[in-house]
């Protein structure tokens, strides 16, 4: 099904399925984001540190929350921009091995100014495979309404 503007209504709520987080992904998302923290990227100084054992990225956190919601198919053929991340929050860590899944909360929407597309935003919360928040926050969408035909 083809989802527009008028299609959304406050309140909404789109679950997508679960990724499981590998280490692989963190070593590619060090790769070409250049960040090589230990925390990241050396287990024998993670086993030291805080969480006792690597963690993602929270940027790595937050990409797989966007194409989670990407997934989830009623976004992307409406999608005119992203207009912005808004109070995101790392509340846990993401280790390999944890299987997240993203919940996708309209909270408002509204016509631009021009009358000629509709903003939605939206309340992002990645959760593990234990029911715990790991990150969340809002991100606006600019979207098309529906064609007249």
């Amino acid at each position: 099904m083809t989802y527009y503007f008028e299609d959304f209504r406050a309140g909404q709520t789109f679950v997508s399925q679960a990724r499981t987080i590998t280490e692989s992904d963190i070593v590619t998302f060090a790769g070409w984001s250049w960040d090589t923290n230990p925390v990241h990227t050396d287990a024998s100084s993670a086993r030291h540190g805080r969480f006792g054992r690597p963690i993602a990225h929270g940027l790595l956190g937050l990409s797989v929350a966007l194409g989670l919601a990407s997934r989830i198919g009623v976004f992307e053929s409406c999608s005119i921009a992203l207009l912005g991340i808004d109070d995101w929050r790392f509340r846990r860590p993401i280790h390999i091995g944890d299987s997240v899944h993203c919940r996708v909360e309209i909270l408002s929407t509204r016509l631009v100014s021009r009358g000629d597309a509709g903003i939605l935003q939206r309340r992002f919360t990645l959760v593990n495979d234990q029911d715990e928040i790991v990150q969340d926050g809002e991100i606006g969408l600019m979207v098309r309404l529906t064609p007249i035909e």
